[in-house]
């Protein structure tokens, strides 16, 4: 039976539905801005909005700045595009103060391993404030070992670099070996973490990327983490129910 001394995991569409969290808050940004004085049809603000996030990439912080810069309507004319703007900002933060949350079997797991010590971490890609922000939004602060988390942003390394990982390990002083990474892209989150000799578990349920018809073979697949704790028991012997 292998010893696992830590299990570190990503963040988006993996601990939450990343994805459709997003979805939601996009759309109820968009309804606000267009109560706010934005004249044109919610399907079309929408496609252009996912344009946006496209070309500048979801980090961007100015979405709405550049969307109206597009879609140049005639309402603004009439009104401070500032305030649709702001609309759709404080549409979006309500978004996240009201829905974002883990997964339901995330906070189960996660107090399960504290008390029996299992040391856990981060591994996540994207700006520091956004990234750290989620983990204090989901609550899992207290579950985590502050001295493993790794953003990428913050370290200076991005996925899908293999440095990323072993900066991760260095900085536990733990051999990869012995540590279990745990996230739903296989590109980012398996092929990283396998090649320098970690424990892969793909988290299917959230990802948008299927590692059907790929190379790609993580050590585990698993659909929820009721499934994953049946394999920190039976696989690593960690003493959880």
């Amino acid at each position: 039976m292998r010893h696992l001394s830590a299990i570190l995991f990503d963040i988006d569409d993996t601990l939450f539905s990343t994805t459709e969290f997003a979805r939601r808050a996009r759309a109820n940004a968009v309804r606000a801005m267009i109560q706010a004085g934005l004249d044109l049809p919610e399907e079309v603000v929408l496609k252009e909005l996912d344009e946006v996030l496209a070309e500048f990439s979801s980090n961007y912080e100015h979405h709405f700045d550049k969307l109206l810069q597009r879609l140049r309507p005639p309402s603004l004319a009439r009104t401070n595009p500032a305030l649709i703007v702001a609309a759709g900002v404080a549409a979006y933060h309500d978004t996240k103060f009201r829905e974002l949350k883990p997964f339901d079997d995330v906070f189960p797991l996660f107090c399960d391993l504290k008390k029996v010590d299992m040391r856990l971490g981060i591994i996540t890609h994207g700006w520091t404030v956004k990234q750290a922000e989620k983990l204090v939004r989901l609550g899992l602060v207290p579950y985590l070992d502050p001295k493993a988390v790794f953003i990428s942003d913050q370290i200076g390394i991005s996925k899908p670099n293999p440095k990323l990982y072993l900066t991760a390990l260095r900085d536990m002083k733990l051999a990869p070996g012995e540590v279990m990474y745990v996230g739903d892209s296989p590109e980012h989150d398996v092929v990283p973490p396998q090649s320098i000799g970690m424990i892969t578990v793909w988290a299917k349920r959230a990802a948008r990327h299927s590692i059907q018809g790929t190379n790609i073979r993580p050590d585990y697949v698993v659909a929820n983490f009721d499934e994953l704790r049946t394999i920190l028991r039976t696989d690593f012997g960690v003493g959880i129910d």
